[in-house]
């Protein structure tokens, strides 16, 4: 048999860098179950409570809603993780020629601010991104 090896559980290389994670799909709500399984997966991964993981899908959702709301018809959707110690960073990303100015006082924005240790929106022309924070509960 021969050893393999893998990086260590906290989310970084044995270099230090936190994992990345890229997950290109259809800017189709259809796709958005997907999205939300990965995301769980990843937060596992990280030692997250069941409880942080289900928020963090509810935040996932909300997220690559806003996104999907703004993307050009025939868009993809891209979406990047990052793990690093007890926490996970993710930007959900779509092309959009002509996005709307970001809406602070949505639902959607209302859940990811309450959800997420750090959220953001970058609407510019040809591009609309959410991006997020959120540390698992253990590590406070």
């Amino acid at each position: 048999m021969s050893e393999t090896s893998s990086p260590a559980v906290g989310g970084t290389t044995a270099a230090g860098r936190p994992d990345e994670v890229e997950l290109r799909l259809p800017a189709d709500g259809a796709y958005a179950s997907v999205l939300r399984t990965l995301t769980a997966g990843l937060a596992a991964r990280l030692d997250f409570t069941m409880d942080d993981i289900e928020d963090l899908r509810i935040a996932v959702s909300e997220a690559a809603a806003m996104v999907l709301d703004e993307a050009d018809p025939d868009a993809v959707l891209e979406c990047r993780f990052e793990l690093a110690g007890n926490a996970l960073a993710l930007t959900i990303t779509a092309r959009a020629q002509a996005p709307s100015a970001p809406d602070y006082e949505s639902f959607g924005w209302q859940v990811l601010a309450t959800l997420a240790d750090e959220a953001a929106i970058d609407a510019v022309a040809g591009r609309y991104a959410v991006r997020l924070l959120v540390r698992s509960s253990l590590a406070s």
